[in-house]
């Protein structure tokens, strides 16, 4: 954990205790004095609630390769395979460059697969609470911390925020000084959300146009079907280097992935495949289920275990390689880097 605190800084990875957060209802109601037009979150709450249902669940294995209709030319209409480059709005304090950038593309009424594109650009790097009074002087005399939330029709969200930027907004919208912020990695200010009975997180409250609700039901089920700590998801976001390729096979070797499963007219099943002109077939596989959702195909997300990837590209010579979270930010994985892989399913 990352407290910001009159410019102290400390850093682990453990999640905030639910405890932490305080049980007082009136210490917690810390952004009660928020306009209602300014915290309004209701159209954005219901959309996401009813984003909930078009989560599959995900539980086929799939050890064999097909040629569904879903195979799509490479570079057609393919985003940025970086993320953004990194900044720091408030010094000390980076930015979760690709979940703003997410939010800032959100429309006025954001529909599902927008509130699914920023949840899962919301589950890698960094993000940030608020709480009362000085964080780190609190936690050394071992006092729970108050964390910033808001109220809606009897919902509590915890406000989290993606960046010094957003937070600076919030404070300054609500005159707030004896503040500190609270950096953590995003799968650990999830856990805390679910963990204290929150009924969602509202990110960037204090930014109209580019907020939104994630109802905790969708964080559940993102933080229970993905692999926290989320290596995949987090190697994409980082400054890639020549290492980059051989670091991500490393990892496919051992943890699981997603295919986007299709049909063709006739019925059978198959994995969505990219194709290049020049004979290039890459295997799109995905570092979560909510990646191919992203992809807005209607295709099924598949889990594969590294073994069961191992015999798929082991048995389809044919593929020249993998393209990983092809709704970016995306990497290509030639067969060469893939060799540990597709020595398990030897």
């Amino acid at each position: 954990m990352a407290l910001f605190s009159r410019r102290n800084k400390r850093g682990d990875s453990a999640p905030m205790p639910a405890g932490s957060t305080g049980t007082d209802a009136e210490s917690e109601a810390v952004p009660d004095a928020l306009a209602p037009e300014s915290a309004d979150p209701s159209s954005e709450a219901v959309a996401a609630e009813a984003s909930v249902e078009s989560v599959p669940q995900v539980s086929i294995s799939v050890s064999t390769f097909g040629q569904p209709d879903t195979a799509r030319p490479i570079g057609v209409r393919r985003p940025t395979a970086t993320a953004p480059a990194p900044t720091e709005t408030v010094p000390g304090m980076p930015d979760n460059v690709v979940l703003q950038a997410a939010l800032a593309a959100l429309p006025e009424q954001p529909q599902n697969t927008d509130i699914m594109n920023v949840m899962r650009q919301a589950l890698q790097g960094q993000l940030y609470m608020r709480a009362q009074g000085d964080a780190q002087a609190l936690l050394a005399e071992g006092k729970g911390l108050n964390l910033a939330i808001t109220t809606y029709q009897d919902k509590r969200f915890l406000l989290v925020f993606s960046g010094g930027g957003p937070m600076r907004v919030s404070t300054a919208a609500e005159g707030s000084e004896a503040v500190s912020a609270i950096g953590q990695l995003a799968h650990n200010v999830f856990r805390t959300a679910v963990d204290s009975g929150y009924d969602g997180v509202y990110l960037d409250h204090a930014n109209p146009g580019a907020r939104l609700i994630l109802p905790i039901a969708l964080i559940r089920k993102a933080l229970e079907e993905g692999v926290p700590p989320f290596e995949l998801k987090s190697l994409l976001v980082a400054e890639r280097g020549d290492a980059t390729p051989l670091q991500a096979a490393e990892v496919l070797t051992r943890t699981r992935v997603w295919v986007a499963g299709g049909t063709d007219p006739s019925g059978r099943v198959g994995l969505a495949e990219a194709r290049g002109a020049d004979g290039v077939r890459r295997l799109e596989i995905y570092s979560h289920p909510l990646e191919v959702i992203a992809m807005g195909r209607g295709d099924r997300p598949l889990p594969l275990t590294p073994e069961q990837l191992g015999k798929t590209l082991a048995s389809e010579p044919g593929l020249t390689g993998v393209v990983l979270d092809a709704a970016g930010p995306w990497i290509e994985l030639d067969r060469d880097a893939l060799a540990p892989v597709i020595a398990l399913g030897a």
